[in-house]
């Protein structure tokens, strides 16, 4: 099955094609089918790819097709190539899946409106886009789908165009992604020209032969791809788009949050990961950034009212555990818990959709209330994502990938107590987050109007389902290292993702990295019940009155002033300088030379008025002078 590895990201392209072509002429159901249907094949396609991977894998664990040179430029001559190994296969196996059930999803929920063909031709881009960037073999054939899915990101978050928000929100992601999309092409540049080459495997084996262990162009190679990646994944400081980015509709922030652009970045460092192996710095810059990012995150979601703003800085939270597995060079526990996280992260946000719906399209959680009584469904599934988010024991397979990642953030030999005590305080906030939307949402009494729905279709419910069951079972696959069970993910991915080194600790570290962030999670759960659970619905009210946490509160809700800091710094300097640039001395040269030319337009337009007569008089004239001038000569 490998030989048809092409036909993975080609299945979404046709689908976008035939809708953007022909999407005209069909109906609502097949539209539907159209839609959807090239991302179960993809699906389908790469899951027996998987299995005759895994039943008969290649002799140097990866397989590389080559479609066709792209162009040659003398030496340089950049590949339409597919390179499938472990990492690859994860991260398309989960965007396949996973997008293929967020369209199931869709195709009921977005029913109703007025954009639904534009709007799965925009998804299958987007799922073909993110294919392209997982699958290329060559970093300029990655740079197609890295911005392919900032275009996809861009139509989809401002779907909805009629309403000013939306647009805004729309260029704000594509404009703020740009500044880490500059740095990352300026990145491979570098990499191009010190390397002579942009094949992703051969620049890899090439710099770890030729620059030597902390070298500088290493350094500089791989923070110009961290910028890159910083952007995409939304961590500090370009984190400030991705809360805006829920003006698209909820499939869509189901996509961008769990499967696709923001985990970019993490498979950017992952599959570059030799450089930050030669860069120590640079590894130590994005476990730092990636510990920063879980806190503020944490704390921020913690304020949110809107549901959906929660969710996202929460994915923005996960995302910096992440990036603080690749930090500490624990670069397989980062994709696992990718891979994890998509699952329950897809299943909040689907979950979060049907809400939404149920209370008339309302997004502020202090208006609802006792929805578990009215949409128990519901209710279950999100408790189930919300319990995977806050990884409780056991139960959930977050609990398994978050585990292995603060586990090596205490345990790696490049780990430190700092990081791995960020780890834990980022558990216990995520655990209050996720349960304060649980028992503010579904528990105590309903401080709204009534859920305008209560029922929901099959087709719409069966994908949170098999979510449902990822976000529990997945995490069976990898046990945690201090219980010596198997690690079937870890060696797995051995091959395409070196394994951590790991100090030799005591009993003491073996209890730190095993109970403390279990008991953690669970206590931030129990925390959440006392101030926001039934109980005492007053505590929370209480605290946010006291003129500190009014404060705390102000910041956190408001991201911490970063929107505020870059609008002062950045937007107003550049608006001034717009305005009184104008009309500059270029402007007037430039008017002085089109002066002319407008005025002498002005005067030959005057000759079409449109009078007939006029006409045949000129031509009358203009014979009469021809005649004159041959008979002159």
């Amino acid at each position: 099955m490998q030989h048809v590895l092409w036909l993975i990201p080609f299945l979404p392209v046709l689908g976008f094609a035939v809708l953007v072509v022909f999407g005209h002429r069909m109906g609502r159901r097949t539209i539907a089918v159209i839609g959807a249907a090239p991302a179960g094949a993809a699906a389908a396609v790469a899951i027996a790819t998987a299995v005759s991977f895994l039943v008969a894998p290649p002799a140097t664990h990866a397989y590389d097709q080559v479609m066709w040179t792209w162009f040659r430029i003398g030496a340089f001559a950049p590949r339409i190539a597919f390179h499938l190994d472990p990492l690859s296969l994860v991260m398309t196996l989960v965007v396949t899946f996973v997008g293929f059930l967020i369209l199931l999803y869709s195709t009921r929920f977005m029913r109703g409106d007025e954009g639904y063909r534009r709007f799965f031709a925009y998804m299958d881009l987007f799922i073909a886009s993110m294919l392209i960037l997982v699958l290329a073999g060559d970093f300029l054939f990655l740079l197609v789908g890295w911005e392919g899915v900032g275009l996809s990101s861009f139509l989809l978050i401002g779907f909805w165009y009629r309403e000013r928000a939306n647009g805004a929100a729309a260029r704000k992601a594509f404009i703020v992604t740009r500044v880490g999309d500059t740095a990352l092409l300026v990145g491979l540049l570098l990499i191009f020209t010190k390397l002579g080459t942009l094949d992703i495997q051969g620049a890899m084996a090439a710099a770890q032969s030729q620059w030597a262990q902390g070298a500088a162009v290493a350094t500089a190679a791989a923070l110009l791809l961290m910028g890159g990646a910083i952007g995409k994944s939304a961590q500090l400081p370009l984190q400030t788009w991705l809360p805006d980015a829920m003006a698209g509709p909820t499939p869509v922030s189901a996509l961008i949050h769990a499967a696709t652009m923001v985990t970019a970045g993490v498979y950017l460092i992952a599959r570059t990961h030799v450089l930050f192996e030669l860069s120590p710095t640079a590894r130590l810059v994005v476990a730092v950034i990636g510990a920063a990012t879980l806190l503020y995150a944490g704390v921020s979601a913690l304020a949110q009212n809107d549901i959906k703003r929660a969710l996202a800085y929460s994915t923005i939270s996960q995302i910096g555990y992440m990036f603080l597995a690749l930090g500490v060079a624990a670069w397989s526990a980062a994709v696992f818990h990718f891979l994890t996280h998509a699952f329950f992260k897809a299943l909040l946000f689907l979950s979060a959709g049907l809400v939404i719906k149920a209370m008339d399209e309302e997004h502020d959680i202090r208006k609802m209330g006792g929805l578990r009584r009215d949409i128990p469904v519901v209710f279950r599934l999100f408790l189930i994502g919300a319990a995977a988010l806050s990884a409780l024991p056991l139960v959930t397979a977050g609990f398994f990938s978050k585990d292995l990642i603060v586990d090596l953030a205490l345990t790696s030999v490049h780990g430190g107590v700092w990081l791995w005590l960020a780890g834990v305080v980022g558990a216990l906030l995520t655990s209050l987050y996720s349960f304060r939307l649980v028992f503010l949402v579904f528990f105590g009494e309903r401080r709204g109007s009534a859920p305008v729905a209560t029922r929901f279709p099959r087709l719409v419910v069966w994908p949170m389902v098999a979510l449902a069951a990822g976000s529990v079972v997945l995490g069976w696959i990898e046990l945690p290292v201090h219980w010596h069970g198997w690690s079937l993910f870890t060696d797995f991915m051995a091959s395409a993702l070196p394994v951590p080194g790991i100090r030799a600790g005591g009993l003491l570290d073996a209890i730190a990295v095993t109970l403390i962030p279990a008991i953690v999670s669970v206590a931030g759960v129990y925390l959440a019940w006392v101030l926001f659970g039934r109980r005492r619905p007053a505590v929370a009210g209480s605290l946010v009155t006291r003129p500190g946490f009014r404060w705390l509160a102000g910041a956190a809700l408001a991201g911490w002033g970063f929107d505020r800091l870059y609008h002062v710094a950045l937007v107003r300097p550049f608006l001034w300088l717009a305005h009184h640039g104008q009309r500059d001395w270029i402007d007037r040269l430039v008017s002085g030379i089109a002066g002319p030319a407008a005025a002498l337009g002005g005067l030959l337009r005057r000759t079409q008025d449109g009078r007939l007569r006029y006409y045949l008089a000129a031509a009358a004239l203009g014979i009469v002078v021809f005649v004159a001038v041959g008979l002159l000569r």
